[in-house]
């Protein structure tokens, strides 16, 4: 159940994002997003340049929103935010923020999960086709998490899995630095992939036991790959470039599916839905679209809603208003917020 005829504000500060919305019932009227291009320079998120850059833009992503829903601050029924995980520094922006606009306006404050916000994010309303029924399992990917969770409500998750080490974001994005695409690579590695041969070349497949995951030894057998071939001919990945990418993606995406496949047969749950960064990926949306013919219910978000953003906050905020689920002035960001 959500705050129904509630005016929520959700910010979102997790990383290099800085995003404000406004959700009304289950209605998202605004949901503005101010990128950090200073990152691209440095091949990764630099963190004081990313909370550098929340202090610059949250005042300005917060009024665009207002103004774009036609909201006054006085309109507000609470603020939701993001707490947890993600970079200190960032977080620690939003945070203040919302904290000192809600002891301002004298309402309620939210302290929201980021991780469990992307997979809430498939109940706005216009989020997907298809609104997953619980119980439902859910892919969580992104550039620093790998899960599958269980959704049985809202507010009660379990995970059922996730990587021991790397991220499959993180994976995309290394293997684009070898091949030598710039940051964020995920998307330009997804791009290329399609005027190439997934078959072309062949990388090496971790063998992790359960429902986790993992993605450095893949890194390891792409960089062996790579320094290999180029011994031969220094042009290699060049004269591959779409092969290379193509099959990269396609390794990734199998030991996603792969994983996906089996806690579907562990748990007998065929309600499937992705979220994160990383579910914007056409060669996973393809293969999860493919699993209907197993009889799956699959559930795929729009775009604008799997990268970053304050719409999911503010629709995991008001589930959270709904039972109850407030936070007070003495709390604090925390990068490593558990589930």
């Amino acid at each position: 159940m959500t705050a129904k005829n509630k005016i929520i504000l959700g910010i979102e500060s997790s990383c290099d994002d800085t995003s404000a919305a406004i959700l009304i019932d289950n209605q998202i009227r605004a949901n503005i997003i101010a990128n950090q291009a200073i990152h691209e320079a440095f091949g990764g998120v630099v963190p004081e340049l990313a909370s550098r850059a929340h202090q610059e833009n949250i005042i300005v992503v917060v009024d665009r929103a207002l103004k774009e829903a036609k909201v006054a601050l006085s309109d507000l029924d609470a603020i939701a935010f993001t707490r947890g995980p993600g970079l200190m520094g960032s977080l620690t922006v939003g945070t203040s923020f919302a904290k000192a606009l809600a002891l301002a306006l004298k309402i309620p404050l939210i302290g929201v999960h980021h991780m469990k916000a992307h997979i809430l994010a498939h109940f706005i309303d216009d989020a997907s086709d298809c609104k997953p029924p619980f119980p439902f399992l859910c892919l969580t990917v992104s550039g620093g998490h790998t899960q599958i969770v269980q959704i049985n409500s809202p507010l009660d998750m379990q995970v059922l899995g996730s990587t021991i080490d790397d991220a499959a974001g993180e994976a995309f994005d290394k293997a684009a630095k070898m091949l030598g695409l710039p940051y964020p690579g995920g998307p330009l590695i997804d791009q290329l992939a399609k005027e190439g041969n997934p078959a072309a070349f062949s990388f090496a497949k971790p063998k992790i036991p359960a429902l986790n995951f993992s993605f450095s030894g893949l890194k390891t057998s792409i960089l062996y790959t790579l320094q290999a071939a180029e011994k031969q001919d220094v042009n290699f990945k060049e004269k591959h470039l779409n092969d290379l990418c193509a099959s990269i993606q396609n390794s990734i995406v199998s030991i996603l599916m792969d994983k996906l496949e089996k806690a579907v047969q562990l748990t007998g749950i065929k309600n499937v839905a992705i979220a994160g960064g990383v579910s914007a990926n056409s060669e996973l949306r393809a293969r999860l679209i493919d699993r209907k013919r197993k009889g799956w219910l699959v559930s795929i978000p729009k775009m604008s809603y799997c990268t970053d953003n304050a719409a999911m906050i503010a629709m995991a905020g008001s589930f959270y208003l709904a039972a109850g689920q407030t936070v007070g002035q003495n709390t604090a960001a925390d990068p490593r917020l558990k589930w």
